[in-house]
C-alpha cells in the first residue's frame, strides 16, 4: 500500500503545467496594493464543526487535485507544479482577501477558513477563476453536510458528465486559439476614482442583500439581463460622483466573462476574458440611456466577437518567439507595466457569478452564498442562491457615496436592499511590522554610521578619505542583510544571491584598492565551496523535494568551474584554491548527472517550459 501511494505521489510530482494565459500577469502584479485574492463563502444555518470541515476538505482535494498545485518560477515563464502539502482548515483570523501568493514561498494557493456558521474559500486568482473556485466550494459544502448528516440522503454530486483530472487541468486557451486577429480599436482612457488609498488590510467591504426575483423582474422590464442592469446601475452610481468638469472621459467597467459559456470546457483553471463597457456621460444623462447602451454592448454577437478577439490576441503574444525568449524577470516588468497601463481604461470592475445551484435537499441547511474580491480601485461582485442575491462591493478608496448612490437607485426602481453588517474577525487588523521596523532601524543605523564617519573624516583627518572605505564596507554589509531578508523564504536562492554579491563585491574591493588578486585567488573559490556545502546541508536538513533543490545545486556546481577558468586565463595566480574548488564542483556535477539525471531533465523541461 505504501509503495502504491509512493508511486502515485511520484507520478503527481512529475506532472507540471504552464500557467494559464489569463493568469500570466497575476504573479507580477501581486503585492501590498492588491493581493489578487477573491473570497467565496457559504453561510449555513448552524455553527461550523472544524473537524468535520477538515474531513470534507480532504475529500474535496481528492476530487480536485488541481488545487494542490503551487506556483513556481521558470527561466522564461511561471509554471504550476503539484505539491503534497497539507490543506488545513483554520479559524478566520486575518483580514479578508489577505495575501496568499508570496514569491519563493512554498504554499498552496488557496485557504479554507470558518467563522461561526460561515465557510470561507479564498483563492489566489493565478490558481483558478471564479467558476473553478465556486465548483470547489460547492463540493466542499456538499461533503461537509453529507459527513454531518450521513442519514439525510443528500445527493453527493451534481447530475452531469464525470470529468477526469486531465479535463480539470486543460489549457482551454490553447485548445480554442484560432489565430484570428482582433479588429477592436484601442481602449480609451477612462475616468479614475480619486481619494485616499487604503492598505490591503483596510480595504472597505460592503455587502448588500437583495431579492433576486425583484432584480430579475426589473431587468426584464428594461429588456436586459441582470448583469447588464446591475452594470448600468453601478456605472450611474459612479457617474453621480464625477465632477462635471471631468465628464470628458468615459466611465468604464471591466466585466469578466466566463469563456465556458462560449466554448465547451470542463477546465478548473483560468478560462475567462473580459469586456469593457465604457459610457460617455453628459449632463442630464438618465439611467435609461445607460441601460440602452449596456443592452447593445451585452448583445451575444458583440460579446462573442470581443472576447474571441481578445483571447486570440493574448495567446498570440504568449506564442511570440521573441517574447518567449525574454527572461522572466524582465518579462515581469512588462507584465506589470501592461497591467498598470491597461487599468487606465477601467474605472471599476463588476463580476457576476450568476445563480448558484445546489440540489433541493440542501436548501434547509444553506442560508446563502457570497462573493467579493481584492482590488486596487473598486469592484462589485454578485451571486445569488434561491431568492437571495448578495452584492459584495470592495474598495481601496475612502468614499462611501458610490454605495449610497447605488442603493438609492435600486430603491427608486422598487428594489429593496439592506446592508449586511461586516462580521470578519481580522477586519482592519494590521499585520505585524516588527521585522520591517527592525530593517528600518538597521538602515538608519548604517546611514548614521556613514554620515558620522564622513563628519569625523572631514574635521579630523581632512585629505585622507578613509570614510570612503567605511562607506563601501557598510554598504556591502547592508546589502547582504537586506537581500538575505528579502530572499529568506527560499534559502537556496538566497545562497546564490549572496554568492553573487560576495563575488562582485570582492572583485570591486580588489580592483579599487590596487589589484592584488586576493579576490580571485581565495575569496571566490572559498565562497563557492561554502555555498555548495551549505546548499547540500540545507536541502538535506529541510527534507526538500528534488524539484526544490536540484536546479540550485546545478547552478552552484557550474559556478564552481569559474575559478579554474580564471586560473587558465591567467587572472588567478594561486592554483590550490581554484583547482580544489573546480575539482569538487566537477565531481558534484557528475554525481548529479549519474544519480539525478531523470530529475534534472524534468527540471530543465519545467524551467525552460519545453
Amino acid at each position: 500500500m505504501n509503495k502504491e501511494a509512493g508511486r502515485v505521489k511520484e507520478k503527481r510530482q512529475s506532472r507540471w503545467r504552464k500557467l494559464d494565459n489569463a493568469a500570466q500577469a497575476f504573479p507580477a502584479a501581486t503585492g501590498k496594493k492588491d493581493s489578487r485574492v477573491f473570497r467565496f463563502y457559504c453561510v449555513l444555518k448552524e455553527r461550523i464543526d472544524a473537524d468535520i470541515l477538515q474531513k470534507a476538505l480532504d475529500l474535496t482535494m481528492e476530487k480536485y487535485p488541481v488545487f494542490r498545485f503551487v506556483l513556481r518560477k521558470g527561466l522564461f515563464w511561471f509554471y504550476m507544479e503539484p505539491r503534497e502539502l497539507p490543506a488545513l482548515v483554520r479559524k478566520e483570523d486575518r483580514p479578508p482577501c489577505s495575501r496568499i501568493y508570496v514569491p519563493d514561498q512554498k504554499r498552496l494557493l488557496f485557504e479554507v477558513t470558518y467563522h461561526k456558521n460561515r465557510i470561507n474559500l479564498e483563492v489566489f486568482h493565478g490558481l483558478t477563476d471564479g467558476t473553478g473556485a465556486m465548483q470547489f466550494l460547492k463540493e466542499l459544502v456538499r461533503n461537509y453536510l453529507i459527513l454531518t448528516y450521513p442519514d439525510a440522503g443528500f445527493p453527493e454530486t451534481d447530475i452531469g458528465e464525470e470529468l477526469t483530472e486531465s479535463d480539470y487541468e486543460e489549457d482551454s486557451f490553447s485548445q480554442y486559439y484560432t489565430g484570428r486577429k482582433s479588429r477592436a480599436g484601442k481602449s480609451r482612457k477612462a475616468y479614475q476614482l480619486k481619494g485616499e488609498r487604503l492598505e490591503q488590510s483596510e480595504m472597505q467591504i460592503t455587502e448588500l442583500i437583495l431579492s433576486a426575483s425583484e432584480v430579475h423582474r426589473k431587468a426584464k422590464e428594461y429588456g436586459v439581463s441582470v448583469t447588464a442592469y446591475l452594470a448600468a446601475v453601478f456605472l450611474y452610481a459612479i457617474y453621480e460622483e464625477v465632477p462635471k468638469s471631468r465628464l470628458k472621459r468615459p466611465v468604464s467597467l471591466m466585466i469578466p466573462v466566463n469563456l465556458r459559456n462560449f466554448f465547451p470546457s470542463g477546465s478548473m483553471t483560468n478560462f475567462w476574458s473580459w469586456i469593457e463597457t465604457a459610457f460617455d456621460f453628459r449632463e442630464n444623462t438618465k439611467l435609461e440611456d445607460v441601460i440602452r447602451k449596456m443592452k447593445e454592448m451585452f448583445g451575444k454577437d458583440s460579446v462573442e466577437k470581443e472576447i474571441s478577439g481578445r483571447m486570440n490576441e493574448l495567446v498570440r503574444l504568449e506564442k511570440n518567439p521573441f517574447l518567449r525568449a525574454v527572461p522572466l524577470e524582465i518579462k515581469n516588468l512588462f507584465l506589470l507595466a501592461g497591467t498598470t497601463l491597461g487599468g487606465r481604461s477601467v474605472t471599476a470592475v463588476y463580476s457576476n457569478m450568476g445563480r448558484i445551484q445546489m440540489a433541493d435537499e440542501y436548501e434547509d441547511y444553506i442560508e446563502r452564498f457570497g462573493f467579493f474580491a481584492s482590488t486596487d480601485k473598486m469592484q462589485m461582485c454578485s451571486c445569488s442562491y434561491g431568492d437571495t442575491m448578495v452584492l459584495g462591493i470592495t474598495s481601496k478608496i475612502i468614499d462611501p457615496n458610490i454605495c449610497r448612490n447605488f442603493i438609492g437607485i435600486l430603491k427608486q426602481d422598487g428594489i429593496e436592499c439592506h446592508m449586511e453588517e461586516n462580521d470578519f474577525p481580522g477586519y482592519h487588523e494590521k499585520p505585524s511590522r516588527r521585522a520591517l521596523m527592525g530593517l528600518k532601524i538597521f538602515s538608519f543605523t548604517c546611514t548614521a554610521a556613514v554620515v558620522i564617519c564622513w563628519m569625523l573624516n572631514y574635521l579630523l583627518t581632512f585629505g585622507i578619505w578613509w570614510a570612503g572605505y567605511v562607506t563601501a564596507g557598510v554598504f556591502c554589509t547592508w546589502l547582504l542583510i537586506m537581500v538575505g531578508y528579502r530572499k529568506r523564504k527560499n534559502p537556496l536562492k538566497n545562497g546564490m544571491w549572496q554568492l553573487v554579491i560576495v563575488t562582485v563585491g570582492s572583485l570591486l574591493w580588489d580592483l579599487f584598492t590596487g589589484w592584488q588578486g586576493w579576490s580571485v585567488d581565495f575569496v571566490i573559490p572559498l565562497a563557492i565551496l561554502v555555498n555548495m556545502l551549505s546548499m547540500v546541508i540545507i536541502s538535506a536538513a529541510g527534507k526538500m523535494e528534488v524539484s526544490e533543490y536540484l536546479f540550485y545545486l546545478v547552478q552552484a556546481g557550474v559556478c564552481g568551474l569559474l575559478p579554474f577558468i580564471l586560473l587558465v586565463a591567467g587572472v588567478a595566480s594561486v592554483p590550490y584554491p581554484s583547482v580544489i574548488c573546480s575539482g569538487v564542483s566537477l565531481l558534484f556535477l557528475i554525481g548529479l548527472v549519474i544519480f539525478k539525471w531523470k530529475d534534472f531533465v524534468r527540471e530543465v523541461q519545467k524551467k525552460f517550459r519545453v
